[in-house]
């Protein structure tokens, strides 16, 4: 009988202070912000600059329609202004604050989640050693906010259906990714609960943004200009393109640093090809699934999130926040077939750090340093990516009889027929 002398959890303690000491390191390192290695201000500057120049406007009623640098749905205004919350702090404080505050949540519902039957509490852990691998780019941007509503939408699932669909809509009108959260709920009522919920609570959240801001779909004409972002895989195959005597440049557009020249058009479509194929591949992956269990929805939503970004024109950094969200999401089920991918996505970020701020010059002039590091790293997300969808149509195909899954003491407790 299985119990839980079998699996001992680590004290809460040694977790509660290994957040303490390296949020405290990434509060140091943002607070040196200005040193060479870690982006002469770039980073911090976000914030206190164009953050609290769009908190101007958006305070009142206003969303940054004519600013080529608005490129969010108009859930992003109400993260914007959360620091309002705060009255006694300064903008960037009240903002990191905030930010802190919601990385501790995201950590609480992880360790929470790890303490159930059949659960782990390596996603709690990863999730906190994991993150200070980015140093303080997550304090100076809102996509923490943005991951704790997609873990969050995950982690209900197994409880209340309804909750799911809502924290996933209220995500997706924030960034719009977290709606992959539904694309793998079981098949029969948890879908046809999830998902109208989500249809339900976006469109009455977009009417409230429609009733109280101008403006609130003007993000679709930025993001239809951009091109091809120097750290996206388009743009790692430019980098190398210029040591073989392309003429391209780099300038900066839409708030990235991104390549102009001949045949960027071409990458850029060859881009939007290849998420497309993305999206048919989940979708055949989604008719032909027939076997799920707790951890099917975790790994569906790290593999399509995995896909899109990959597919991208633009990779930000900060887009590895959302990868560690939803790896640490997976980890916290003992079932979960991605826990090479998330080995995966942690070397990633690790690398990541290096590109951006440390030596992200090297990036931008495309010396030889930086178009290998953009190599490195947009190879471990692509290795990730392709190796996380293999391993969610592997998992999710019927078993030939007899068979019994690896390290699953008791099969019919964890295997959902579709429908359930």
């Amino acid at each position: 009988m299985m119990n839980r002398r079998q699996f001992p959890l680590p004290p809460r303690a040694p977790l509660a202070a290994l957040w303490l000491a390296t949020r405290a390191l990434m509060l140091w390192l943002l607070a040196h912000d200005a040193a060479p290695l870690l982006g002469r201000g770039a980073v911090g500057r976000e914030v206190w600059r164009l953050y609290q120049h769009w908190y101007g406007l958006l305070s009142h009623g206003t969303f940054p329609a004519h600013d080529t640098l608005w490129q969010y749905p108009p859930g992003a205004g109400a993260v914007l202004l959360s620091p309002a919350l705060l009255p006694g702090l300064t903008y960037f404080q009240a903002f990191v604050a905030l930010t802190l505050a919601t990385d501790a949540v995201i950590t609480l519902a992880l360790a929470r989640a790890g303490t159930r039957p059949g659960r782990s509490p390596r996603g709690a852990w990863l999730w906190t050693g994991g993150l200070p691998l980015l140093l303080h780019l997550p304090l100076a941007r809102y996509d923490v906010q943005v991951t704790a509503l997609a873990v969050l939408s995950l982690l209900t699932l197994s409880r209340s259906t309804r909750a799911c669909g809502v924290f996933a809509a209220l995500g997706a009108l924030v960034k719009v990714w977290p709606a992959l959260a539904l694309l793998g709920t079981p098949r029969g009522r948890a879908t046809r609960s999830a998902w109208p919920w989500a249809a339900v609570t976006g469109t009455l959240a977009l009417g409230l943004f429609a009733l109280w801001f101008s403006d609130p779909l003007s993000f679709l004409r930025q993001q239809s200009g951009r091109g091809v972002q120097i750290e996206s895989l388009g743009g790692t195959a430019l980098s190398l393109a210029r040591h073989a005597g392309w003429p391209g440049r780099v300038h900066y557009r839409y708030g990235a640093m991104e390549f102009t020249g001949p045949y960027v058009s071409t990458v850029a479509g060859a881009s939007l090809a290849l998420s497309a194929a993305a999206c048919c591949v989940l979708l055949l992956w989604r008719v032909r699934a027939r076997r799920w269990n707790e951890a099917t929805p975790f790994d569906a939503a790290l593999c399509a999130v995995l896909l899109f970004t990959v597919t991208s024109r633009v990779i930000s950094p900060q887009y590895l926040i959302w990868l560690l969200g939803l790896a640490a999401v997976c980890l916290t089920s003992r079932h979960t077939a991605q826990r090479p991918v998330a080995a995966l996505v942690v070397a990633a970020a690790a690398v990541s750090s290096v590109v951006y701020p440390t030596l992200y010059g090297e990036v931008v002039h495309c010396t030889w340093t930086g178009s290998l590091l953009m190599v490195l790293r947009n190879g471990l997300l692509v290795t990730a990516a392709g190796l996380s969808f293999v391993r969610l149509w592997c998992s999710t195909r019927p078993r030939s009889a007899g068979q019994r899954p690896p390290s699953t003491p008791r099969p019919a407790a964890t295997a959902l027929p579709v429908g359930h």
